[in-house]
């Protein structure tokens, strides 16, 4: 069996087993279990902390694992990311009282606070600072409020919680981090496996990103039509029983179909109908 890592708990968590139900997988119905066995699809589900799967994986004790960039890099794990899953997005920015410091340059015999000590120590060596770097597994915008450092380096999504704490974001982003498929690096076990499981999730993304949409034009303004759905490789086009008319069908992205439903509507298009797509291969 294929041996998958999945979040626990966390931002993480939802977001993964939502897509994994959506790519035809088995998920827990307990949050208190651990393990799920999908025999249909002959794939076994570990559900451990977020933090921990880059270590699980990169010690090769499981084949596949779902986690964040951030945490994969913080980690230091021999595992490398495979994919983009394109949720939990967020970026690592450094943090400070307004008046203080402004850029990592100044940051010399400072301390910094952090959750993720290995990508912060690394991007202070990349900038040739030489600063302390503190590890605190949560509430690190309290560190400067409480005197254990002078710059904390915290995940931001919105910034609401750091202009809360009276701090203010300082710098560019550390990183810019999103859910990925990792695998141990350089592992090549379970090849066929892997590439099914990945052609699944990537056809649950697809289907997020676009609707199918069919509508009837007549003949002579077909071209015209085409060109607001030109869809991925090309739309379908049929005739109609009434000649003169044809219908077509086409995958369009979601963030634009109400416009080209408009434009098709303009162009002298009837009958246009959108249907949502569950699952896609490409």
């Amino acid at each position: 069996m294929l041996r998958i890592a999945v979040p626990n708990k966390g931002s993480l968590a939802e977001p993964a087993a939502a897509m994994l139900h959506e790519a035809g997988y088995r998920q827990r119905k307990d949050r208190k279990e651990l393990v799920l066995i999908d025999v249909e699809n002959q794939v076994e589900f570990f559900y451990l902390r977020p933090r921990d799967i880059a270590v699980y994986v990169g010690l090769g004790r499981l084949d596949l694992g779902i986690t964040g960039r951030d945490l994969l890099l913080d980690s230091g794990a021999e595992a490398e990311e495979i994919m983009k899953l394109g949720f939990a997005a967020s970026t690592l920015r450094y943090a400070t009282t307004p008046g203080t410091v402004s850029d990592v340059r100044e940051f010399d015999g400072l301390t910094v606070a952090t959750s993720f000590a290995g990508v912060v120590s690394a991007h202070l060596a990349e900038h040739g600072v030489e600063a302390s770097v503190v590890h605190l597994d949560g509430a690190v915008e309290t560190a400067i409020q409480l005197g254990v450092a002078e710059v904390i380096a915290d995940v931001v999504e919105t910034g609401t919680t750091l202009r809360n704490a009276g701090l203010s974001i300082i710098g560019e982003p550390i990183l810019e981090s999103e859910s990925v498929v990792i695998r141990r690096r350089g592992d090549t076990e379970q090849e066929a496996k892997v590439r099914q499981f990945l052609r699944r999730l990537q056809g649950v993304l697809v289907a997020r990103r676009y609707v199918m949409m069919d509508y009837d034009i007549r003949t002579e303004l077909v071209e015209k039509a085409v060109a607001l759905t030109p869809g991925l490789e090309s739309p379908t086009v049929s005739p109609l029983h009434d000649q003169g008319w044809a219908a077509v069908r086409s995958m369009v992205p979601v963030q634009d179909a109400q416009r080209v439903m408009d434009e098709l509507y303009e162009l002298g298009a009837r009958a246009i109908l959108t249907t949502g797509i569950h699952a896609a291969r490409l």
